[in-house]
């Protein structure tokens, strides 16, 4: 539910929920560029829920760099990954602390169809404990071959694009030796998503529920 008052650039508080390092960016990484350039007095908050040590340093060096200039609160968890369903009452209790630290009028998570167990959670705790907030569902390209027909769409341009491209190849060196972490691979569906947008070469995909203006 979109409270229309309350998304302009001064002061809109925007929630980035991701299950693993890397998540946030590869759904919505260009998405929080643009709203970095054109909504430069809104307030992050960005929770990674699992990382590892070095996947942590990943994560936090990746959101300083893609929040870089903005007012931020960026926390990497340590629960097991994988097995997100199996610690679902821990989860669930965080997100309602979460629910009193912060109060966001934008929330970016993952998509309710992800084939991957612990995003799936993620998006439906989201679900479960913001019941009148934007909800974007962002999604992940992977072997799963989970990708839908999304709703809506954030065009980027050309920096932008190659800006999040960059940024992720930079930030997350212990992925480069998997063969699907690659600018192939992240420019493609871009590309794929911005013919769908209409009228831009690249676009950014998200899945909304629901939507009231």
């Amino acid at each position: 539910m979109l409270k229309v008052q309350r998304m302009d650039n001064h002061g809109s508080k925007i929630l980035c929920l991701g299950a693993h390092s890397d998540d946030i960016e590869i759904g919505c990484g260009g998405s929080l560029l643009r709203l970095m350039r054109e909504w430069p007095n809104s307030e992050f908050y960005w929770v990674v829920f699992s990382a590892g040590m070095e996947r942590k340093l990943e994560a936090v060096r990746s959101a300083q760099c893609f929040l870089e200039g903005a007012r931020k609160t960026v926390r990497v968890e340590d629960y097991e990954t994988s097995f997100f369903p199996y610690c679902g009452r821990e989860i669930k209790q965080y997100f309602e602390r979460l629910k009193e630290e912060f109060a966001p009028d934008l929330i970016f998570t993952h998509y309710r169809h992800d084939l991957h167990q612990d995003h799936r959670l993620i998006s439906d705790l989201t679900w479960n404990t913001f019941r009148s907030h934007l909800i974007l569902e962002y999604e992940i390209p992977k072997y799963d071959g989970d990708l839908g027909t999304p709703n809506f769409f954030v065009q980027l341009d050309e920096a932008g694009c190659s800006r999040k491209i960059e940024l992720l190849l930079e930030c997350f060196q212990t992925q480069r030796n998997k063969r699907w972490f690659s600018e192939d691979t992240f420019r493609s569906i871009l590309m794929l998503r911005g013919v769908e947008s209409g009228g831009a070469k690249y676009a950014e995909a998200f899945y909304s529920r629901k939507l009231i203006v």
